[in-house]
């Protein structure tokens, strides 16, 4: 299998390779000035070994100034990376991730299944890998459906605030077989990050890599809501149906 590298690993092997590369240029230059210095008058240097000298310290020239290359794009990458990531600040995100923190006394996920389960089982897992909350799923039908966790412990407790949580779905249908099923954020793009050369965004209580999120849309604008008194609302309706009847337009 072949791993990625990042942005950072890439710049750190191209920087290994110019301090190789520059050292060898650096022991070659000076071989070939003693090579010249001593070389016996009577039976000079041959021309055509010289010639392939030369061609072999210019070739490594050129592979130090092509890493130079390698490094200034590299950085211009992490630039471009990060520019692309902020436009999506403001929209409306679906990422498959599972970790979010605890924060304001809950902690909310949103899991897809990929059919109708006879049994779905939640299960909220710590950092360090102790499931701390396990219980049955609020929707067992095919979709997406939404989960919120209040901080309750199996046995009783409550968790403190600013603690990070993953979500682990089961789901079984009517014969016992497994249902494919994932775990989403979703949420509001707050922020982007750079950790280790790849851009992460911010959504909700979760840091999830750019890589990760499956669907973008434009954020709308919630408008505020006021309750109003039932009877209120009949008059205002009877108010808008008056003032739009036809029969006001032929008298």
């Amino acid at each position: 299998m072949v791993d990625a590298i990042t942005t950072n690993a890439a710049a750190n092997r191209i920087g290994a390779g110019t301090t190789s590369l520059f050292s060898n240029f650096e022991t070659f230059l000076s071989l070939l000035t003693a090579q010249l210095k001593n070389q016996d008058p009577l039976s000079p240097v041959d021309s055509n070994e010289f010639t392939a000298q030369l061609t072999q310290m210019a070739g490594v020239e050129q592979q130090l100034l092509t890493n130079d290359l390698l490094t200034s794009l590299l950085a211009a990458q992490q630039g471009t990376g990060l520019n692309t990531a902020a436009t999506y600040i403001g929209k409306d995100a679906t990422a498959v991730w599972s970790a979010t923190r605890f924060e304001d006394g809950e902690a909310s996920w949103s899991y897809e299944l990929a059919g109708n389960a006879a049994e779905v089982t939640l299960q909220v897992v710590d950092g360090s890998g102790n499931v701390v909350w396990s219980g049955d799923a609020p929707e067992t039908t095919d979709g997406v459906h939404d989960f919120t966790w209040n901080g309750q412990t199996t046995g009783g407790g409550q968790v403190s605030e600013g603690g990070v949580y993953t979500l682990k779905v089961v789901a079984k249908d009517g014969a016992g077989e497994a249902v494919d099923s994932q775990v989403l954020i979703r949420g509001r793009i707050s922020g982007v990050e750079l950790y280790d050369g790849q851009p992460y965004l911010t959504v909700g209580g979760s840091i999830l890599p750019l890589s990760s999120v499956i669907a973008l849309q434009e954020g709308s604008a919630a408008s505020p809501t006021t309750p109003t008194d039932p009877e209120e609302d009949e008059s205002l309706m009877a108010s808008i149906a008056s003032a739009m009847n036809p029969l006001k337009f032929l008298s």
